[in-house]
């Protein structure tokens, strides 16, 4: 959890590879791209939901094989210079999501935000928070509401914090306050970012998410949703088939270092949970804002160059 929100994981993931390809000693363009697939296999594992992940080993071992006629020497360049782009092309992407999801903000909007979808969790600017901030930098007069995001509170460490430094009207929540201000009338739109959407529109982001959607449907709230199109996974038909991180037991049993449920309690800690895809009103991307029907949708901004 040092490095954290499916953006910023691809570009580590991007740059450990660099960074092991450096010290592999080889000359056998078989030996290092080997070698190679070990560095990338360690780095898979380490966080199974998040398809940045995923997204950005398979460039880099994509980008290898295409160079194989080249020296190891050159190649070992040619990767550091490719984790480079990446982390260059997300900020890039969210600076255009914000541009475009800002379009959905009002003057006088008081958002609900869940997690950290902001610089901390990408290249920089960040996804949801990318919109807030463009919709501030468009004199928009906006409130937020953040969910403090248990149990490692992400929302009360980094999205507040975050907000704060930006000088962006934030007011920090429990996440069960969230009902009961929705109830008061006082959010009127909910911006959330994604560690995964399936090709069905089915949204895999921090748990807590889906209840938050719900809680949206029941008071007639748009729910959005960013994220970048390198978080679109067309291969899995739905969020079913995503596979959920399970965190440690300690983040729910202790506090601060110290233990506060009683010893030898049975603990479930899912990291993230599945917003499904009718309780989400868009899906905004760097290629433009998907609406329903998004299994037919999101086939075409992946293909697209740009969409309304």
């Amino acid at each position: 959890m040092v490095v954290r929100g499916a953006p910023a994981i691809g570009i580590a993931a991007a740059f450990g590879i660099a960074i092991g390809a450096k010290k592999i000693n080889s000359t056998s363009f078989k030996d290092f791209y080997d070698r190679v697939e070990e560095i990338c296999k360690v780095l898979a594992d380490t966080r199974p939901t998040a398809v940045n992940l995923s997204w950005a080993i398979d460039r880099i071992k994509k980008l290898i094989k295409n160079n194989r006629d080249l020296k190891i020497n050159i190649l070992k360049e040619i990767i550091e210079k490719e984790a480079i782009k990446i982390m260059e092309e997300d900020m890039a992407i969210c600076k255009k999501m914000g541009d475009l999801g800002e379009k959905l903000i009002k003057d006088g909007d008081t958002i609900l935000t869940h997690c950290n979808a902001g610089a901390l969790a990408t290249a920089g600017y960040g996804t949801a928070l990318g919109i807030l901030r463009s919709a501030r930098k468009n004199g928009k007069k906006i409130n937020v509401y953040v969910d403090e995001t248990r149990p490692f509170l992400q929302g009360a460490r980094l999205t507040a914090w975050e907000l704060n430094k930006d000088k962006i009207p934030v007011s920090l929540i429990t996440d069960s306050m969230a009902g009961y201000f929705m109830r008061k009338g006082d959010i009127n739109k909910v911006v959330v970012g994604a560690d995964r959407i399936a090709s069905n529109g089915d949204v895999v982001n921090k748990i807590g998410t889906y209840s938050i959607a719900i809680l949206a449907m029941e008071h007639n709230i748009p729910f959005y949703v960013a994220a970048p199109v390198s978080s679109l996974d067309m291969s899995v038909s739905s969020g079913d088939d995503v596979p959920i991180e399970e965190r440690d037991s300690n983040e729910i049993t202790h506090f601060s270092g110290k233990r506060i449920a009683p010893d030898g309690i049975k603990v479930i800690n899912p990291a993230f949970d599945i917003t499904p895809n009718r309780l989400i009103d868009a899906i905004i991307t760097e290629k433009g804002i998907v609406k329903s029907p998004y299994d037919k949708n999101l086939k075409k901004i992946v293909s697209s160059k740009n969409m309304s």
